[in-house]
């Protein structure tokens, strides 16, 4: 009878520290309306604008990307083709699907967020290669 409460106890105390090992995360936990607005890559011409505008779907939102130093600026950009992806952010993991105007074909890209915050955007790209950018603070 001993031996019956002690493997029961045992077996309380397993289930116990296996639940609490699949209920906490190391993984951050970013929010996606953080993103919303214009970032500037650190240190280039390159910008990224993050929209709350939702595709079909409803699962994605769009973006547009476009580097000033090679004469490319929003205004330039087809809506929906080259230069637009949509986005979605979940945890730490984005995705993006840059949209091409060549065929319709959807291009995914997956990053790890390191840092979100008001003003820096900090992800990894598939390389191991960190990309920093600054919160750009726009006229109205």
């Amino acid at each position: 009878m001993k031996q019956r409460g002690l493997i029961v106890g045992i077996l309380v105390v397993v289930a116990i520290m296996m639940t609490s090992c699949f209920g906490s995360s190391n993984e951050p936990d970013f929010v996606e309306a953080d993103l919303l607005g214009l970032w500037q890559e650190t240190g280039t011409e390159a910008y990224v604008r993050f929209t709350s505008e939702k595709d079909d779907t409803g699962e994605y939102k769009y973006g547009r990307e476009w580097d000033e130093s090679e004469d490319t600026f929003e205004s330039d950009l087809k809506p929906y083709g080259n230069g637009w992806f949509k986005y979605k952010l979940v945890k730490s993991d984005l995705t993006e699907i840059h949209l091409m105007d060549n065929g319709g074909a959807e291009v995914p890209k997956i990053y790890v967020v390191t840092k979100l915050t008001d003003t820096v955007l900090q992800y990894k790209d598939d390389f191991g290669t960190t990309h920093s950018f600054d919160k750009v603070v726009e006229k109205n």
